[in-house]
């Protein structure tokens, strides 16, 4: 048996030290989040990033004071959607968040390397660690809304985060996929475990209408979301369809332009 170094967070051993209490890392001094919601899903490259920024935009349009923790270390893009190009700024016992056009609070590894082109080659605990440290060494302020934009799977960070953050539910995104089920499982099964609720799902990619008859073209397929939240006793909280000027404003850096039409009304 190994020797025990009292870092709870990335250990897998059961000792009686261990509560769910004692792996919550500590807020920052100057922090106060009210909520924290995480974006999940069982696999990469389903819509997590756009979710949480359209998640962030409509609450801060409500008038909520809202930030967004990118946990995404290896594949952060909330920068890129928010347009924010400088650097976040710290001094001896604090950094500070960048602030979006809109006063969205957001902190990501692209917002502290010199270059955010350049791979962050990283192995898991280092990873997991710097996600913990966004959490206790940011100097968030009030917020009444978090939104964690988390990395596919179920590996180290997803593990920290629901084990060091004070998480208060999850939304977990998919597609039409048949793989949905999947995709649905791995993260219901460790929410579960991790004793996390799970808010309801979202379906991104769900259709495109077409712009000359507004047919609904089902892309990838008919959905099964209905019948996988049925079957999971899930809410499915929006159906989110395949639309270019999202995606333009996605690219430039515009997201907050985005119509009010196309945010989905979910109130946490």
């Amino acid at each position: 048996m190994s020797e025990c170094t009292h870092e709870c967070s990335s250990c897998s051993a059961e000792c009686g030290e261990r509560s769910a209490e004692s792996l919550k890392a500590m807020p920052h001094y100057m922090s106060n989040v009210k909520k924290m919601t995480a974006v999940v899903s069982g696999k990469g490259g389903v819509g997590k990033s756009l979710v949480t920024s359209l998640l962030a935009v409509g609450h801060n349009r409500k008038g909520y004071s809202t930030a967004i923790l990118d946990a995404d270390i290896t594949g952060p893009s909330i920068p890129k959607i928010f347009g924010i190009n400088e650097k976040a700024t710290g001094d001896e016992d604090s950094i500070y968040p960048c602030v979006s056009r809109e006063d969205i609070k957001v902190m990501s590894i692209n917002l502290l390397v010199e270059d955010e082109t350049s791979p962050v080659i990283w192995r898991g605990p280092v990873i997991a660690g710097t996600v913990t440290q966004f959490w206790s060494d940011v100097a968030w302020g009030e917020v009444d809304h978090m939104f964690v934009d988390m990395p596919p799977g179920t590996g180290d960070v997803p593990l920290t985060v629901f084990q060091s953050l004070p998480v208060d539910g999850i939304i977990v995104v998919t597609t039409p996929q048949d793989m949905v089920r999947m995709i649905v499982t791995k993260a219901v099964k460790m929410a579960k475990m991790m004793n996390i609720p799970i808010i309801g799902l979202v379906e991104n990619m769900s259709y495109l209408t077409c712009p000359d008859c507004g047919k609904q073209i089902k892309l990838f397929g008919e959905s099964h979301v209905d019948e996988i939240a049925k079957e999971f006793g899930l809410k499915v909280l929006a159906k989110l369809p395949i639309d270019p000027s999202v995606t333009a404003l996605c690219d430039s850096g515009r997201i907050e332009d985005i119509p009010q039409d196309l945010i989905p009304d979910i109130e946490l």
